[in-house]
């Protein structure tokens, strides 16, 4: 696969190198001339200096052979623009938008952007989890925050201690992956007991794990 990152400061100069381990080809847009320079010397990529959302520049770096761009700019305009200019010219290029403010996380949507990712409304998710003292934690996020693994410990008088993993009403993108007993691992088989103590770990998106706590 190959990738086209716009912006080459802390944030897609990571990218970029973490892309690199996983083998992919990526050719990094940066508009200052200076950084662009000095990421040429250091990482083993194309750079290109200039406007992600020049036409020219996107053509330079072969867009047509690309299947997805990020722009990961720290300008929520900038990356919009890129992204915009992108889908409209290039359909089958798929876009991915850094967004530093999450007010602007419903806009970039509607406006197509196939998937964003903003680091204030991941931590803040993460934060709100911990300290709400639901008994539910967030152990890993996936889909730029969208998607949540979690842990639900169970009590005594929790709704669903004693029931069978068969009959328990569960939301529907909510997938049960396993239980931890003490020092066991347990396959969620249909005619299992939940007991106190147990560990539910499972996989839902934000807004299903909204709903469980209500539940809950």
């Amino acid at each position: 696969m190959r990738a086209i990152i716009i912006g080459g400061g802390k944030v897609g100069y990571f990218l970029v190198k973490t892309l690199l381990e996983k083998k992919m080809k990526v050719t990094l847009i940066e508009k200052n001339r200076e950084r662009a320079s000095q990421i040429s010397k250091e990482l083993d990529i194309d750079v290109l200096w200039g406007d992600g959302s020049d036409l020219s520049i996107l053509h330079e770096a072969k867009i047509e052979d690309c299947q997805l761009i990020a722009a990961v700019t720290g300008s929520d305009e900038e990356n919009l623009v890129v992204c915009q200019i992108v889908k409209l010219r290039f359909k089958n290029t798929k876009t991915i938008a850094r967004i530093n403010n999450p007010k602007n996380i419903k806009m970039f949507k509607m406006l197509g952007v196939d998937k964003t990712v903003c680091s204030t409304e991941v931590i803040a998710n993460l934060i709100h989890a911990e300290i709400d003292g639901d008994g539910i934690k967030i152990i890993q996020t996936f889909e730029m925050g969208s998607m949540l693994l979690a842990e639900l410990i169970i009590h005594q008088k929790h709704k669903w201690m004693n029931q069978m993993i068969k009959d328990l009403i569960l939301p529907r993108k909510l997938v049960i992956v396993s239980i931890l007993r003490h020092d066991e691992v347990i396959y969620p088989k249909g005619d299992v007991m939940i007991q106190s103590e147990d560990k539910i770990v499972f996989v839902c998106d934000k807004e299903t794990i909204s709903g469980l706590k209500k539940y809950l």
